[in-house]
């Protein structure tokens, strides 16, 4: 064999040890600390938080992600070249959307008693949606009064929503799927456009999936619930 030949080989081998390598890390979830709510075509919703003293491995994310971060807790952040970064505090509730293919590590920095960091964390599945439209004269569910939109960009929109008490929300069809992800507590009474009701009583960290096509109205019968809605585009 020639040298170039060898060279090349060389090369061939170490990109495909390279690439095996790269393939060889687990997925962020499940781990330890996160539980899944739900799955389906579109996402996967966990419950995450980051328990203190509890060693993680590193891992890949392998899908795009967005969601809230419900409770601010330190943490460390490691790469895979070994750099360290303690992530700075911040206000929560607070929404987060993170590209895949992200890798690294997470752990929490603290003594025991110090809060844990608490998120509700949804990865959204690659699946392209045939095309939809409401029909005319049906105004969609976002944006809306009150709504403030949080994140906006090629995979989602998230809006930070209240629902005020006794107020009912004009009848309205989700154009896109969409994940609610609860911050406050209360009881949310939905009434279908083919007259079905369905009333529930949502708390802190609660999420549910709202399906395109549905047709409804919302109304607060208890309480004032908030939500970081994510519209999946």
């Amino acid at each position: 064999m020639s040298k170039s030949a060898a060279t090349k080989l060389l090369l061939a081998v170490l990109v495909s040890a390279g690439l095996a390598l790269a393939q060889s890390y687990s997925h962020a979830f499940p781990r330890k600390g996160a539980t899944k709510l739900f799955e389906n075509d579109r996402v996967m919703v966990w419950d995450a938080t980051w328990p203190i003293g509890v060693d993680q491995p590193i891992h890949q994310h392998k899908y795009d992600m967005a969601g809230v971060y419900l409770r601010y807790g330190k943490i460390k952040v490691t790469a895979l070249d070994g750099k360290v970064t303690v992530a700075q505090p911040f206000e929560a509730p607070r929404p987060l959307y993170q590209g895949k293919g992200v890798t690294h590590k997470e752990e929490a920095v603290g003594e025991p008693g110090d809060p844990e960091r608490h998120a509700i964390m949804v990865d959204i599945k690659e699946y392209t949606p045939p095309p939809f439209t409401l029909k005319p004269g049906l105004e969609p569910s976002f944006p809306r009064e009150g709504a403030k939109d949080a994140i906006d960009n090629a995979r989602v929109r998230i809006w930070d929503y209240t629902w005020l008490p006794k107020k009912p929300v004009a009848m309205h069809g989700h154009d896109k799927d969409s994940v609610e992800l609860f911050v406050d507590a209360g009881t949310l009474l939905t009434k279908l456009a083919d007259g079905r009701e369905d009333s529930k009583t949502v708390a802190y960290g609660d999420a549910r999936f709202v399906p395109r096509g549905q047709v409804d109205t919302e109304e607060a019968v208890a309480g004032s619930p908030r939500a970081f809605i994510i519209e999946l585009k």
